[in-house]
């Protein structure tokens, strides 16, 4: 089964700490700790991109429908557009472990609250 655009928000403001705002024209921006990215998503519902592990990115970037992301493939983030190309419950999975690899950048005293169990 695959994830509605709205699905996907849903889901990631339901993670610990998650905001949402919109920047650039019309990009839905997921956010933590103020103003640490782990998803974007185009405000037509286009397109989602988001941080995967440094060691999963190439595998990733090579399945069919997700790419590197511009600008942002440097710190290992993907992209791809609508009907997402992955399965609601790996897409879960993926978006989870984005929140979790920016919270895991931030100050030890910022994660408190933020870290869920793996």
């Amino acid at each position: 089964m695959k994830m509605t655009e709205e699905q996907v928000a849903s889901f990631c403001l339901s993670l610990p700490g998650a905001r949402e705002d919109y920047k650039w024209g019309g990009v839905r921006v997921f956010s933590i700790a103020g103003n640490k990215m782990f998803a974007l998503q185009n405000l037509r519902g286009e397109s989602l991109a988001f941080k995967v592990d440094k060691e999963l990115f190439l595998g990733h970037v090579d399945r069919p429908g997700i790419h590197p992301a511009p600008y942002l493939a440097r710190a290992q983030w993907i992209i791809m557009n609508t009907p997402y190309p992955l399965g609601a419950e790996e897409l879960r999975g993926l978006l989870q472990r984005s929140h979790q690899l920016v919270v895991n950048k931030l100050p030890k005293r910022t994660q408190v609250g933020l870290l869920l169990d793996d």
